[in-house]
């Protein structure tokens, strides 16, 4: 994939963009004007400890969809799925139970000592509650199979069923030789642990364990101990599921555990980077009973419509979305509330606010606001969405996505990674330039941002997609403001993730405008935006 462009080439584009769709490009203000008092009183509730954090098949879950439907028959969106605002999500919920367990790691015939939770973490992931393992530890290096990066293949026709694979997180390194394989500095899809597990279960392994690192992960081992150990964890009830196990372990547990069965972790890792790379066999097995508590349940995405206005162009939709869940309740002791302020309360507050202001000003093309669930559980809303979705996929026209949006001030520019693998990218600058700002200098994707987050399910499904991000140009204070947006790094995922009414929500109001003047772009366009030539995911554009 190419990287981002910068912002003077899509300064260019909007250029070329205005003379495309002049009466939009120059127009300076917008009739639907977002208001900052109702976004404050949906953050500030939907942040609330009533709500609970907002817990996939928790109370506060259940209290967020009926606040959502309300709300959004209240500003007069129009229900997306017949006579209802939402669209039920099936999901499995599994929680492991390690104290009912005696799965372990046995390497050279001998036990390798582990504790759940401090040194590795694991559950099923094709939602069955018990598994027996007698299985083979095989290292694959990334586990990576992609054919476009020159062939690249870490399993070599290995026949890994029954096998355990073991992988490192992240995608190959580039080098001199090779600047710019695997997207070069940024991360692919490739590199996210989610493909990881789902190419674990194509090669039809019984397990896959991910070795974590601060680095590779891009955060540390208290996120995944919270999402497994400590946490209800979700996956989808319908379709392709995962394999037997999933799991990871800690860097110094892959160092043990190598090191039991006669390997050495940097010489194996060292030599992955190398498309030659052939699994490895560790001389080492998972072994034992390892059991979960399983249960089914609905979990609902939450969508209402302002229908357009031409008599052809209303059959085509703009989608704005955020994911409505956070972490919800864990633990018995102290804080026990994830009240994720910032994700998503923020982005979830913003669709409303900006659904109120949509709903006195239509566009050409209907717009529809969409609030998925189960987002922090690998985007199982948005996934369950572009699989069954509620508008046709080929007659939809993109989608915008907000989460975790800016609370400390007006910004200069914004941030659109993503924007320019389509036509997206010039409107999305042209979209800045009538609000007097600037794109933000791209700026490589080390964490793999842009497979992060819900729009990821539409790009996949081939609608042009990505996630509005604020910026990093502070229009006064630079120091002090970026500063201040550095302290959340410590309270990501964590229960100091919490609403301040002494927030600046000026510019969380400018980026849902921003957003909101873009899908109006789109909604107003004379043809849907499309996928740059050579894309990959233009593909599955391409086939419907």
């Amino acid at each position: 994939m190419s990287k981002i462009v910068s912002s003077v080439v899509l300064t260019a584009l909007a250029a070329s963009l205005s003379l495309a769709y002049p009466a939009h490009a120059q127009n300076t203000k917008q009739a639907a004007t977002v208001q900052e008092a109702p976004l404050r009183a949906h953050l500030a509730f939907l942040s609330s400890d009533a709500l609970e954090g907002r817990g996939t098949g928790q109370r506060g879950g259940e209290l967020t969809v009926t606040y959502l439907e309300t709300q959004a028959a209240a500003v007069g969106l129009k229900p997306a799925n017949g006579t209802s605002f939402r669209q039920p999500v099936k999901i499995a919920g599994v929680r492991a139970l390690p104290e009912k367990s005696n799965v372990g790691i046995v390497a050279n015939g001998q036990a390798v000592p582990l504790q759940f939770g401090a040194d590795w973490v694991w559950g099923p992931g094709d939602a069955k509650a018990d598994h027996v393992l007698d299985a083979e530890l095989v290292f694959v290096g990334y586990g990576i199979d992609a054919p476009e990066e020159g062939g690249w293949n870490d399993f070599k026709g290995m026949d890994l069923k029954g096998k355990v694979i073991v992988m490192m997180v992240n995608d190959p390194a580039p080098t001199a030789a090779e600047p710019k394989r695997f997207n070069g500095a940024g991360l692919t899809y490739y590199g996210r642990w989610t493909y990881k597990f789902e190419e674990a279960a194509r090669q039809g392994a019984a397990g896959a364990i991910l070795i974590h690192t601060d680095a590779s992960a891009s955060y540390g081992w208290s996120v995944v101990q919270n999402s497994w150990a400590n946490a209800e964890r979700f996956q989808l009830a319908e379709g392709k599921l995962g394999t037997g196990l999933q799991g990871w372990m800690t860097d110094a547990t892959a160092r043990k555990v190598f090191a039991a069965g006669g390997q050495d972790l940097d010489k194996l890792r060292a030599a992955a980077e190398d498309k030659n790379f052939k699994p490895v066999a560790l001389n080492a097995r998972v072994k034992g009973e390892a059991r979960a508590q399983v249960r089914s349940l609905d979990e609902f995405n939450v969508a209402g419509v302002v229908p357009g206005t031409d008599p052809k162009l209303k059959d085509e939709v703009v989608i704005y979305s955020a994911h409505w869940d956070h972490m919800g309740k864990q633990g018995t002791e102290g804080d026990t509330i994830f009240n994720g302020a910032v994700d998503n309360a923020s982005g979830t507050g913003a669709l409303l606010a900006m659904a109120a202001e949509a709903v006195k000003h239509p566009a050409k093309r209907s717009q529809m606001f969409l609030w998925v669930a189960a987002e922090e559980q690998g985007l199982l809303g948005s996934a369950a969405y572009a699989a069954k979705p509620l508008w046709p996929i080929e007659k939809t026209a993109a989608n915008l996505n907000l989460d975790s949006l800016n609370w400390v001030g007006l910004v200069k520019d914004v941030s659109v990674p993503g924007s320019e693998r389509t036509e997206l990218g010039a409107m999305a600058a042209a979209t800045a330039k009538s609000m007097g700002l600037v794109i933000a200098p791209s700026r490589p994707d080390l964490a793999g941002g842009y497979f992060r987050s819900d729009h990821f399910s539409f790009a996949k499904a081939g609608v042009p997609a990505f996630s509005v991000g604020a910026g990093h140009s502070w229009v006064k204070d630079a120091e002090a403001n970026t500063a201040k947006a550095a302290t959340y790094r410590a309270k990501y995922h964590q229960v100091g993730d919490e609403y301040d009414p002494s927030w600046d929500l000026s510019g969380m109001v400018q980026q849902a405008q921003y957003t909101l003047n873009l899908g109006r772009m789109v909604a107003d366009a004379p043809k849907m935006p499309a996928w740059k030539a050579g894309d990959p995911f233009g593909k599955a554009r391409a086939a419907k």
